[in-house]
This record gives C-alpha cells, sequence and structure tokens, in this order.
C-alpha cells in the first residue's frame, strides 16, 4: 500500500511537471513571437510530440492556459491564443474573493482607484475607434431602459471600453476581470437601480473623454462610481447618507 502511494505522489509530481512544461513551451513561443493572438495552436498529436509529453500532460496544461486567460477553444476549429484586448484569468481572483472574503466594499474600492485613473487617460489618448465603442455602449444603455439584465451587460461593457481607451493594456486587464466577476457571480442588486439616473451618469462620462477633459473625466467616473457604490451597499443597509449630486 506504501509503494503505491509514492508511486501516486511520483506519477502525480512528475505530470504537474510536464504540464508546466507545456505552460512554459507556449510562453516562449508567445515572448519569440512565434504565437501572437489569434493564433491557432497545432493540433494535440501534433503539440504533445513537439513538447515531448503525454497527450493526458499536453490537456493538463491546455487547462491551466486556459484558466489563466491565454488561450481559447472553439469547437470543431481548435484551441487559439486569445485576441483582442487582454485579459486576465477570473479563476485565481475568484478564489482569492472565496478565501479572503472580498465585500462589495473591496470591489468598489479598487474599482475607484483603476477607474477613476483610466478615464482620465481616455480623455487623453482614446482612438476614434475607441470612443465609437463606447458610444455604442451608450446607445445600448438608453435602448434597454427596460431590460436591467441587457442594460447591465452594456454598463459593465462601457467600463470596459473606456479602460481599454485609457491605453493601459494592465489597467484594462484587471478592470475587465472585474467587471466579470460582478457580472457572472450576480453581485449587483438590481433591484429599484434607477436605469435613466444611470445610463445619463455614463453619457456625461463619455462627454467628458470625448471633449478631451481628463480633469471632468476623471470627476464624473469617481463620482458615478461613489454614487453606485451607495445604491449597491449602502441603500441595502438603508444608509440615508446618498452622495450629494452637482448642479448640472
Amino acid at each position: 500500500m506504501a509503494k503505491q502511494a509514492s508511486k501516486g505522489r511520483t506519477n502525480n509530481t512528475a505530470d504537474d511537471a510536464a504540464a508546466a512544461q507545456v505552460v512554459g513551451h507556449v510562453r516562449r513561443e508567445i515572448e519569440a513571437g512565434r504565437l501572437g493572438p489569434g493564433d491557432r495552436l497545432p493540433p494535440e498529436r501534433e503539440l504533445a510530440l513537439q513538447m515531448g509529453v503525454s497527450r493526458p500532460s499536453l490537456r493538463s496544461g491546455l487547462r491551466t492556459l486556459h484558466a489563466m486567460g491565454i488561450i481559447t477553444s472553439r469547437r470543431g476549429a481548435g484551441t487559439f491564443i486569445v485576441d483582442g484586448p487582454p485579459q486576465l484569468g477570473k479563476a485565481p481572483l475568484e478564489f482569492l474573493a472565496a478565501l479572503h472574503g472580498f465585500t462589495m466594499d473591496h470591489m468598489y474600492e479598487a474599482r475607484r482607484m483603476l477607474e477613476v485613473g483610466s478615464a482620465g487617460l481616455a480623455a487623453e489618448r482614446a482612438s476614434g475607434e475607441q470612443l465609437a465603442a463606447m458610444a455604442d455602449e451608450i446607445t445600448g444603455m438608453f435602448a434597454s431602459l427596460g431590460e436591467a439584465q441587457v442594460f447591465l451587460r452594456h454598463d459593465l461593457g462601457f467600463h470596459r471600453a473606456v479602460a481599454a481607451g485609457s491605453g493601459n493594456p494592465i489597467a484594462a486587464a484587471i478592470i475587465g476581470t472585474l467587471t466579470e466577476i460582478i457580472w457572472e457571480t450576480g453581485r449587483i442588486n438590481l433591484a429599484g437601480l434607477r436605469l435613466r439616473e444611470s445610463a445619463e451618469t455614463h453619457r456625461r462620462i463619455y462627454e467628458a473623454i470625448r471633449a478631451r477633459s481628463p480633469e471632468r473625466a476623471r470627476r464624473e467616473m469617481s463620482e458615478h462610481l461613489e454614487h453606485a457604490h451607495w445604491e449597491q451597499v449602502k441603500r441595502k443597509d438603508k444608509d440615508p447618507r446618498k452622495p450629494a449630486s452637482r448642479p448640472r
């Protein structure tokens, strides 16, 4: 029995090492420029032969890369390096949230630190295409005032578009991950949410960015997140201290 347990541990260690070899191989291919966004990986059999690992070990490594947000699988087409804006895998942050008990207060504090700065940078750096993406999400919000879930998807899409407009891929990746976690875990309370008022605040952020006014963009984003935090947390606790709105 002891020999079997020892053998099992040895096999697991070997499998882990082989999976790490897969991750390291793909990273080196990306760093060398032989793989890039949107590129298709070779078929499993060919890839396993290239790396000198078994197909089960290859699949274990690919699962790790998928959890990291590096690759994506398309049914019938194969496995690809992710394309589009950079994204971080949600799984590590979700585990940390469960382990350390991240609260909505933590979530909004992190968002405010990142998104206020990103809005200011977007006012300086956003391209015409990125401004158009923000405008499309605003249009989607106003078109879905009667459908809260659809509205929320456009809301979060707008925040990702602003983050992309900042020109900082690290901030964009973190913000994108946070918004996905908020959406998937249902941590936004839609009950009583005033959608038209929310759409108007997003439009003011967009107008400040389009006007190339970093200071105004930061102020509008800060006020929006402060108000959104109150709506989600303070209102739930029946806290009467609603943030004051500036005259418009």
